[in-house]
């Protein structure tokens, strides 16, 4: 019988747990293995390491001669040690080529977003500067307030002179006549 779809499956218990595998953990540890070797302490330890062993096979301290002089094994050692060493460094610099790539395009979205801000911000500012050319001014509008007030005292000025010369030829001035 076909299982169905829009059921969940029976959970299966075992005795044994299941392993977990971490993609990433031979990549974190690719990593700190090459930022160890690339530090001074590696350095000082290998250096140590050689001293010390060479020092042993060649004087022969405590009656020690396991790798006579052409040290075969400490040269196996190293090629050993080389062998796994750059597949590991270069795996590491993958894992960091990939969040270099991933930070590279992290970054050119911010810029565009922040070239977008910025057109966005300049055209407010037109629209702002051409708003503000078609706004008065209090220097402009002092002006007309001020031609106003001019034009406004001169007709004043006309209304009283035509109404002092109406009372001189008004209706008293006919009388008289």
């Amino acid at each position: 019988m076909a299982e169905r779809l829009d059921t969940p499956k029976e959970s299966r218990r075992t005795w044994v747990p299941r392993f977990q595998r971490d993609p990433d953990a031979v990549g974190r540890v690719a990593e700190a293995f090459a930022r160890f070797m690339g530090t001074g302490r590696f350095l000082l330890y290998m250096t140590g390491f050689v001293i010390v062993w060479v020092t042993i096979n060649a004087v022969g301290l405590f009656g020690l001669r396991w790798d006579p002089y052409p040290f075969i094994l400490l040269n196996l050692f190293f090629s050993v040690q080389a062998s796994y060493a750059a597949p590991l460094i270069l795996l590491a610099q993958n894992r960091q080529d990939d969040r270099d790539r991933v930070s590279l395009e992290q970054d050119r979205q911010r810029a565009e977003r922040n070239l977008a801000d910025t057109e966005f911000l300049a055209r407010e500012i037109a629209a702002l500067r051409i708003g503000l050319s078609e706004v008065a001014t209090r220097d402009f509008v002092r002006s007309e307030l001020r031609n106003l007030l001019e034009e406004l005292t001169a007709e004043r000025e006309d209304a009283r002179g035509e109404h002092d010369g109406a009372t001189a030829d008004g209706p008293a001035d006919t009388a008289r006549r």
